[in-house]
This record gives structure tokens, C-alpha cells and sequence, in this order.
């Protein structure tokens, strides 16, 4: 039986403790941290818990991929603590992360929509079935009861796209849904329909229909989080629960309607004519090269990415022709070649994951498949890519257009019903068998137990010549030794990322403590972490939320994948200004395999680069 208590807590302890998770959620098979420091998260202990199928760490973020048991998960995690406060730029690596920051938003707020806009589109697409068949008529009431509930995800779409904009925001969500509940207001509407044009102290306000709308909503509740914030620092506390959301309503509904309303609008309509743009430019072929590279996508974490695309397009013109046609291709082949691995294996664990990442990825959920079985062995992989590419090529031939933002798979096949154009549906259901025989028949043909090793992946891969050995740590630092205990962050001081030392630094840099190569210097510049010749992964970390300084005060001289020998510099840091900024400069310096080594301090006070530092003893 599954633990679940047991891997949330594991998981919960090797990202860093509940303290430093800023943010989290999930979709349908991964969490979702926002990191205050990533340096504390231990990316290479996650990925051998049990009960974790893979892990992507970028930036502040840290995709942990659970499979399909991630809502049990993600209900324990909740019972250890409260991590839903929004994240400040600094504290999630600030400008060096910029792209990772504006990812982890965009995703904060599109995730969240994706069951209610799914499930609408879904039930939208059986009353089409319904009423094709002459099962209902467009005025019966049962047809018009539930047509009004699916409708509503969409028409009151800017309204949910608050609630979730204010959660990753941290302001008052309530403000912020009654700010967009104003926009679509039937009032507002005709209002901004006033024959001649509505002026607001003699400035014209562009008439737009703001229903269904998702951008204009999401700049309108950021103005306010800081229109917010800026009023709670001088406003008095004695009026501050009516004035503040006073000063809000007085303040962005206002600028909505001349300014973030029309802009937002402006920015969601040139990302559709892109996207559209791009496959009017490149035609079919555009559906088949995205459905190609989506196993990697998807790997990375970077699909995200496309969601805002697909939510807004459901929305205006009111369908997709290019990710969700694409993503039917690449599901299914997922599925199919997982179900080709099962009938062909020998090894009976890998076909009872082959049989269940399968179904999963039959029905739209391809994590499993992913990082139980097809990323793991090249030749699967390869299959997957060509047999999407297959499907991709004539899904985009055929023109096939998605009504609803939903994974695609058996389940939710209903969103390709196009009540104009009956052969949408037919031509993607072929889409789909053409999918899963080529990935199936492909897979048969090329994959052999024995080329099991031989898999890409999406990380770097860990230096396979480290084999653990006994060995002796020098201290990269001149300063003065002190216990890991002694450390002002319970991080380092609980041990949770593994056992150590900590040094003082007197001197601003940081030398290789043993032969070998370095793993990660982190974006934010303050710690480095590197897999020694004895195959001890060390987490060097410059000082105590130095996160926050952005990467100022640090110049490392050395990259990712470097081979570095013992005595190398590796980074020079400026104390004095670290010090000033505020920050304590104690530099642990961490065994994070701890499974592997039995760590013994070597040094207590003074020490310079080259002392031995700590003994690691390798555990048989």
C-alpha cells in the first residue's frame, strides 16, 4: 500500500522545508513549488524517493512529478503546512531568474482555470452530441440548464482569471473578483456601447467586450496588488477595511477601462494571431513538428508555457488548431508505444508501469509514460517522436480544430466536435488511430530489453565515474570552521539537506574541495554544487538567504558540467558588501547523499583552503 504521509514528507523535507516553499499546487500529475532559495532543494534525493517519478528544477521552480496518485500527495503536503503566500521577485532569484519568475506566474494563474474551462468544454461538446443525434433540441430546458452552467466557465472567465491572479498575488481576492465582475458587468457593457462612445472626464473609453477576456483581467488585478500594498502602508489601520478597497475600486476600475482593459485585450489578440500566424505561415506541418517535440516540452516543464495561448483561444475565435490538435498526436503515441513496451518486455515490474502509464496516456495524462518508461529508453523515444510527428502531420493536414482546453485523450475525444463541421470529430478520431498504431508498430520494431540504459534525458545526467569511496573533504574556504549546528537556518542547522560543516569566510573566495565536476552553479550566483572524483555531491552555499541579493557581490569562474581539480577557484564574493547588505556570511558546505557517506568533521576554528575539513567515510 502507498504511503502517501510518508512521501509528502520526504518530498516537503528534501525541497527545503515547509519555510522555504513560498508557493504551491498541482496539476494532474506533478507539484508545483516556487522555491524562496533553490539551492536548499536536494533535485538529486527527490528523484529517488519513493513514490517520485522525476523531478525539473529551473529557477525558482521545482516541478516534482507524482504520477496519478498527486491529489493524496498534495492533501498531505497541505497537512504539514501553509505555503500558498505569494513570492516576492527577490526571495525567487529575482532578475537573474526573470524567465523562470514569469513563467512560474503565467502558470500560477492559467493552471488553476484549466479543470472548470475543461470540464465546460467537455460538457459542451455532449450536448453537441446530443443534439446531433436529436437525443435534445437547443430549447428544451434540460439542454438550456446545462448549456448555461458550461457556458458560464467561459463567459465569466476575467472573473476566475482574478480569483486566480489575487491567490499568486497575495491581495485581497475578493476586491479583485468584484473589479472584473465590473468589467463584464451587463451595465458596463452598455455603457461602453453608448452610441457616440463613452467618455470618462473627457477621455474616450474603447468599447470591448470584455467576457471571455483573461488578459485584461490579470493586468487589472496586478495594478491593484500594488495599489493595495502602496494603501496599506500609510493608510490607518482604524479605516483600512473599507478605505483600502475603496481606494482600490476608485482607483483600477478606472484605469481598467481606459488603459489595462484595452491593452490586455490588445496582448491576448496579437498571442493568438502569433500562434495562428504561425501555423497559417508553416500549415500541417507547424501541428506535426509541435506534437514532435512535446515529449521534450513537456519533460522540461516548458508546454506551461502554451497554456495561456489555449485558454485564450477557447475563449476568441473559440477553438485551437495547432497545441491541443498537436498534444491528440503526441498523448496518444505516448500511450500506445507504453502498451507496445508492455507486450515486448520481459522484466515484469517495467510491464506492469508500461500497462499503467499506457492507459494513462491513452487518456490524456503522459507524465507517467514519460518518466516511467519512454524518456528512459532512446529507442522508445524515438518512436514517440516519429509517430507524433505521423499523427501531427495528418491532424494538421485535416485542419482539425480542439473546442476545449483539456488534456486529449479517450475521456475527452468530445472536444473536437465541431457543430458546424461533423468531419472534425470523424478526422480526429482517425488522427488518433493513426497515432497509437504508429507508435505502437514503431516501438515493436525498435525497442529491445537490452537498450534500456541507453535513454536521453532531460537533466544533466550524474558523472557516472564518480563511485563512492571513502575520502577526505578540504576546506574551500580560509576562515574559521564552525559546526553545521551553529547555522542561523534550520535548512542547514536540522541537517535536512545532509550532514557537514560550515565555515566562516575571512577571505571572498570559494576553491574546489576535491577533484570533480560541477553539477549547478545556481542563477542567483550564491551556491555551487558539484559531484566529487569519489562521488560525494556536495552543496557549497554562500551565506544565509543571499538568494535575495540577486546575484550582486558574486562572480563564479566556473559553469555547469565544468571539471574542476582540487585547490580550482570556483567563485569570488565580495563579504564586505554581503555583509552590509545585511547578510550573515557562513558559507555549510553539505553532503547531500548522505545515504551514501558517514561525515566526521576534521577541522574546528581556523582553517585555510587545501585543511582537510571533514572524513567521509563510504557506507557499505
Amino acid at each position: 500500500m502507498k504511503n502517501y504521509k510518508q512521501t509528502a514528507a520526504d518530498v516537503l523535507r528534501l525541497v527545503g522545508g515547509d519555510k522555504n516553499v513560498s508557493h504551491l499546487e498541482h496539476c494532474s500529475t506533478r507539484l508545483r513549488f516556487t522555491l524562496a532559495d533553490p539551492a536548499k532543494a536536494d533535485a538529486a534525493a527527490l528523484k529517488k524517493t519513493p513514490g517520485v517519478m522525476g523531478v525539473i528544477a529551473s529557477g525558482p521552480q521545482c516541478q516534482v512529478v507524482i504520477g496519478n496518485d498527486v491529489i493524496e500527495v498534495y492533501d498531505e503536503l497541505l497537512k504539514l503546512g501553509s505555503f500558498n503566500a505569494a513570492a516576492p521577485a527577490a526571495a525567487s532569484g529575482g532578475k537573474k531568474n526573470i524567465g523562470g519568475l514569469i513563467l512560474d506566474y503565467m502558470v500560477g494563474i492559467f493552471q488553476p482555470l484549466v479543470p472548470a474551462i475543461a470540464g465546460a468544454g467537455v460538457l459542451k461538446a455532449i450536448l453537441t452530441i446530443f443534439t446531433t443525434f436529436g437525443l435534445l433540441s437547443s430549447s428544451d430546458v434540460v439542454y438550456q440548464v446545462f448549456y448555461n452552467v458550461a457556458d458560464a466557465a467561459l463567459y465569466y472567465l476575467p472573473v476566475l482569471v482574478a480569483f486566480t491572479t489575487a491567490t499568486k498575488f497575495g491581495c485581497n481576492k475578493l476586491v479583485a473578483v468584484a473589479l472584473a465582475a465590473a468589467m463584464i458587468s451587463p451595465s458596463t457593457s452598455a455603457l461602453l456601447a453608448t452610441e457616440g462612445g463613452a467618455y470618462f472626464f473627457g477621455l474616450h473609453i474603447q468599447s470591448i467586450g470584455y467576457t471571455g477576456q483573461v488578459f485584461p483581467s490579470i493586468l487589472i488585478v496586478i495594478f491593484m496588488a500594488f495599489l493595495e500594498k502602496w494603501c496599506n502602508k500609510w493608510c490607518p489601520k482604524a479605516i483600512r477595511v473599507f478605505f483600502v478597497p475603496l481606494f482600490c475600486f476608485a482607483v483600477a476600475f478606472p484605469v481598467g477601462l481606459l488603459l489595462l482593459g484595452p491593452l490586455g485585450y490588445n496582448i491576448g489578440s496579437l498571442l493568438t494571431s502569433a500562434i495562428l500566424g504561425l501555423y497559417n505561415t508553416l500549415g500541417w506541418l507547424a501541428v506535426a513538428l509541435v506534437a514532435a517535440i512535446l515529449p521534450f516540452m513537456i519533460s522540461l516543464g516548458m508546454h506551461k508555457a502554451l497554456v495561456p495561448y489555449a485558454v485564450a483561444s477557447i475563449a476568441d475565435p473559440g477553438f485551437d488548431m495547432l497545441y491541443l490538435p498537436a498534444s491528440l498526436a503526441h498523448n496518444i503515441s505516448e500511450g500506445g508505444a507504453c502498451l507496445a513496451v508492455a507486450i515486448k518486455t520481459k522484466d515484469e515490474n517495467l510491464r506492469s508501469t508500461a500497462i499503467s502509464a499506457g492507459i494513462s496516456g491513452l487518456f490524456g495524462i503522459t507524465e507517467p509514460a514519460l518518466y516511467g518508461v519512454t524518456l528512459q529508453r532512446r529507442k522508445v523515444t524515438i518512436a514517440v517522436v516519429l509517430s507524433s510527428f505521423i499523427g501531427g502531420l495528418f491532424i494538421g493536414l485535416m485542419g482539425i480544430k480542439a473546442f476545449a482546453a483539456v488534456g486529449p485523450g479517450i475521456a475527452s475525444m468530445a472536444m473536437y466536435i465541431d457543430p458546424a463541421n461533423s468531419m472534425n470529430f470523424v478526422w480526429a478520431c482517425v488522427g488518433f488511430a493513426i497515432s497509437v498504431a504508429a507508435s505502437f508498430i514503431l516501438t515493436l520494431i525498435l525497442y529491445k530489453d537490452e537498450d534500456d540504459t541507453d535513454a536521453p534525458s532531460a537533466e544533466a545526467a550524474p558523472d557516472s565515474s564518480a563511485k563512492p569511496a571513502s575520502c577526505t573533504i578540504a576546506s574551500p574556504l580560509e576562515g574559521k570552521a564552525v559546526p553545521l549546528t551553529s547555522v542561523k537556518d534550520e535548512v542547514f542547522s536540522r541537517k535536512i539537506l545532509g550532514d557537514g560543516i560550515a565555515v566562516v569566510p575571512s577571505k571572498g573566495e570559494l576553491y574546489a574541495p576535491a577533484d570533480g565536476t560541477i553539477e549547478s552553479v545556481f542563477e542567483s550566483r550564491h551556491a555551487i554544487s558539484m559531484v566529487t572524483s569519489t562521488g560525494a555531491e556536495l552543496l557549497m552555499h554562500i551565506g544565509m538567504d543571499t538568494v535575495k541579493l540577486e546575484g550582486k557581490g558574486f562572480a563564479p569562474a566556473v559553469k555547469n558540467g565544468d571539471k574542476v581539480q582540487k585547490g580550482q577557484l570556483l567563485m569570488k564574493f565580495d563579504i564586505a558588501a554581503i555583509q552590509a547588505a545585511g547578510f550573515d556570511t557562513t558559507t555549510p558546505i553539505v553532503v547531500t547523499n548522505g545515504d551514501t557517506f558517514t561525515v566526521t568533521p576534521a577541522a574546528d576554528g581556523a582553517v585555510k583552503p587545501g585543511a582537510a575539513l571533514m572524513k567521509l567515510e563510504a557506507v557499505q
